[in-house]
């Protein structure tokens, strides 16, 4: 058996935590089981981040935004008055029925709402 020279690690109160090791050796160890990637339906534009983080919209504003859509299209296709759907923006993190809905409206997966 091979022991590893350059592990580091990381400590949380005088006793080992974590454990880090050369990617390389990662590979070795593991190949890809854990890595994964998201799917283009999970994964968000940098447009919409710069929303987000630049301007400090929520995502379901950032997403209105970058698809050029009016508050009015948005309430319209889910129903509900566009006084409602800027409740909705002004919200940190809205409930997962409206988030589905606004996620058909705005026509993203739901886990890009998240």
């Amino acid at each position: 058996m091979v022991t590893p020279t350059n592990v580091q690690i990381i400590e949380q109160g005088g006793k080992p935590a974590f454990a880090v090791i050369p990617y390389a050796d990662y590979l070795a160890a593991f190949g890809n089981a854990f890595i994964t990637k998201p799917t283009i339906e999970e994964s968000v534009p940098h447009e919409v981040m710069r929303y987000v983080l630049r301007e400090d919209y929520s995502l379901a504003r950032a997403w209105r935004e970058y698809l050029g859509l009016t508050q009015d299209i948005v309430a319209t296709k889910m129903g509900i008055t566009q006084s409602a759907l800027a409740q909705i923006e002004m919200s940190s993190k809205p409930r997962k029925a409206t988030r589905q809905k606004l996620a058909e409206a705005l026509g993203i997966n739901v886990a890009q709402l998240i």
